[in-house]
């Protein structure tokens, strides 16, 4: 146990140092495994066996097809972007939105969310958002704070409503049911997207002049919006229907594995993306490039993490904590009150999927011992993690409006977040203290995914 929390410890500073935190995970898991193997790190037995242990990683994640649905849903949201599918959601949000004080950003908020459904990354949902909502917050005056803050926020919904690539890692790491997790974030994900629109409203309640009213439009003009995002809704219900059977009828018969959800999910959107004028030869190659580069630099980091969890696992740290739990009869809230703590000390120096594969094989053991539902765990670790993406120093999603917008400081958008941090600490302590608002759909759906 010493010498994995030396490790754990040793990772940390090697990412403050600003290593990059596969080459970190990776360096420390294998100088560990070496050392628990031969007594020292420079023992030419655990050398050969640290280094038979790295190859052997490399092969089987190269070769795991699971880790295959992992691009197809990259692929499928940089595809859905081409299609200028972002921009339809805004106008449906805004069109019912956006005349309330304060309606834009809600407008915002409600079209990341269903951007998110298509697109699985919060990163390019926050990215994609910016360019599309930012022009029309600043056209009626909106504050930078609160223009930034919802775009920021309501980014971090991407990692959580299906389809979802940090979940689907969190299932291939944990073998845990994907088709579960999928509809188990639907709930929370909306809770998230209701959360962010209170926070809105409370905003523009202690500062009217923060987010005047826009425009309202006509139910006609409502209608017409609406209309034009029927591909989003078919292809959220090709993709999720798919894993849950919906399609499972005469004479069809279908029901899809996640890695066929995905398959389905990256044609229908390439057709739609096509059908829209959005795709050229040089933007198909693009979005080519840059799926295989995202791809690579996930399976990257999980590599290490895995290198890493091999030397945590070997070095018994799963299993004493577990015994120290056991031993002074901790109670299993106080236990998950703890983790959940470093849950959040850990959000503000590490991004998300690093801080998920650095922890998950840590404390997954010991929350599973305890009793709790693997599914539930997972959602609430993304939950967490999400706010880890809005929390300083770090925040992801804070420095890539930075880098989009340019002129609005990030202690600016800082300060804006704030309500939207705290709502999502309500909801984490809803979800935590309410176990049924992530289980009650998986449960009663039925798991027909994989």
């Amino acid at each position: 146990m010493t010498a994995a929390l030396i490790g754990f410890a040793l990772v940390l500073i090697l990412v403050l140092l600003r290593m990059p935190i596969v080459f970190s995970m990776g360096l420390v898991g294998t100088l560990g495994f070496a050392y628990e193997r031969g007594g020292s790190i420079l023992d030419e037995r655990g050398l050969k066996a640290a280094m038979s242990m790295v190859g052997r990683q490399i092969t089987d994640t190269a070769q795991d097809y699971g880790l295959s649905v992992v691009p197809l849903f990259i692929l499928m949201g940089l595809f859905v972007n081409k299609g200028g599918l972002a921009r339809e959601l805004y106008a449906v949000s805004n069109a019912f939105l956006g005349h309330m004080r304060g309606g834009i950003a809600m407008a915002t908020v409600a079209a990341c969310g269903g951007f998110s459904a298509i697109c699985g990354s919060s990163l390019a949902t926050a990215a994609t958002m910016s360019k599309v909502a930012m022009p029309e917050m600043r056209r009626y005056g909106y504050a930078d704070s609160l223009s930034t803050a919802s775009i920021a926020a309501g980014g971090t919904l991407g990692i959580l409503i299906p389809p979802s690539v940090i979940l689907v890692i969190y299932g291939l790491l944990t073998e845990t049911s994907i088709g579960k997790l999928f509809v188990a974030g639907i709930i929370p994900g909306v809770l998230g997207i209701l959360f962010y629109l209170f926070a809105v409203r409370w905003t523009v309640w202690r500062n009217p002049e923060a987010g005047p009213a826009g425009e309202k439009a006509g139910w006609g003009a409502r209608i017409r919006a609406l209309g034009s995002v029927w591909a989003v809704l078919l292809l959220f219900f090709l993709v999720i229907g798919g894993l849950y059977g919906a399609f499972d009828f005469e004479p069809l018969n279908l029901t899809f594995s996640p890695t066929e959800a995905a398959g389905m999910g990256a044609a229908g959107a390439f057709l739609i993306a096509l059908s829209r004028g959005g795709l050229t030869f040089r933007s198909t190659f693009e979005v080519l490039k840059e799926t295989s580069f995202t791809a690579a630099s996930l399976f990257a980091v999980l590599i290490g993490a895995q290198i890493f969890s091999n030397f945590v696992n070997l070095a018994g740290l799963p299993e004493a904590l577990i015994g120290i739990v056991t031993a002074y009869d901790v109670p299993a809230f106080v236990v998950m009150l703890m983790i959940l703590g470093i849950y959040i000390v850990l959000g503000c120096v590490f991004e998300s999927l690093s801080m998920l594969l650095l922890t998950v094989p840590i404390f997954f053991p010991l929350v599973t011992s305890l009793g709790y539902d693997p599914v539930w765990f997972g959602i609430v670790v993304v939950v967490v993690t999400e706010i880890s993406l809005i929390t300083p120093p770090v925040g992801l999603n804070v420095f890539i409006l930075k880098g989009v917008v340019g002129d609005v400081s990030t202690g600016t958008i800082f300060r804006g977040v704030t309500p939207f941090w705290m709502a999502d600490i309500v909801r984490l302590a809803l979800i935590v203290l309410v176990p049924a608002i992530v289980l009650f759909l998986p449960e009663n759906m039925g798991a027909m995914g994989h």
